[in-house]
């Protein structure tokens, strides 16, 4: 995505491995305020010092945040917006792949918790952060999805909304597919919703945009729960 000059800061959700690392290094290093929410706060200062030794510029923070706890989720909302900092971009990366069945902390099926419910609840409270922001600084703001290929392969009946958490029909794969396909649809509705919104306040320059993507073949650490995916992860993308 193109990169405005700061001041500019974005918010990284999973950035203490793989995609969500790689992303973190290369904005710090254009200049943008790097705020990394990890769920694993020793391995978030690892990268950051990581990331640090390689560029003494950067900014960057880490903030704890555990995507399947709505709790979690709303602390770190209210801590980030308590801060009074800007918010030009939102990256919704962390999330977890092909799981045996587990419940999160609120009782929801937990790929679906952490892949959707966690980004979904935190996007919709940072929202106002992002209005005022791009009104602020006349810029436009970004929310993006990190989905997947894979949300071509939910369940057959696409998300199982009565099912989430039916443990006797519960396929980890068809499990994961169904989250992506949430993230997917998450962006597509918050996009319509946003540009609906620019139309009727446009003076007030709040024009955010909301997309998905595919990161394609990519192997990391997404795959721990399914070694067999990884040998075929050149087939099958993330």
């Amino acid at each position: 995505m193109p990169l405005i000059s700061p001041p500019l800061l974005q918010v990284r959700l999973g950035a203490t491995s793989g995609i969500g690392t790689e992303t973190a290094r290369v904005l710090a290093l254009r200049g943008v305020h790097v705020v990394m929410a990890v769920r694993n706060m020793e391995a978030g200062r690892e990268i950051k010092e990581t990331i640090l030794r390689n560029n003494s510029t950067a900014k960057i923070d880490t903030t704890e945040l555990d995507l399947g706890s709505m709790e979690s989720v709303r602390k770190f909302a209210s801590q980030f917006n308590s801060r009074g900092l800007p918010l030009n971009i939102l990256i919704n990366n962390a999330g977890i792949m092909a799981t045996p069945f587990k419940l999160s902390k609120d009782n929801i099926e937990l790929q679906f918790a952490t892949n959707h419910i966690g980004h979904f609840l935190l996007t919709n409270l940072l929202l106002e952060t992002m209005k005022q922001t791009a009104i602020k600084q006349k810029k436009e703001g970004r929310i993006v999805n990190v989905a997947s290929r894979r949300h071509k392969l939910s369940y057959s009946e696409g998300i199982r909304f009565d099912k989430i958490n039916d443990k006797s029909g519960y396929n980890s794969l068809s499990a994961y597919g169904q989250s992506k396909l949430a993230n997917v649809l998450h962006a597509n509705e918050l996009a319509r919703q946003l540009k609906v919104t620019h139309l009727f306040e446009q003076e007030e320059g709040t024009k955010i945009t909301a997309n998905s993507l595919n990161p394609g073949a990519i192997a990391t650490n997404l795959f721990r729960y399914h070694s067999l995916i990884d040998g075929f992860v050149g087939l099958l993308g993330k």
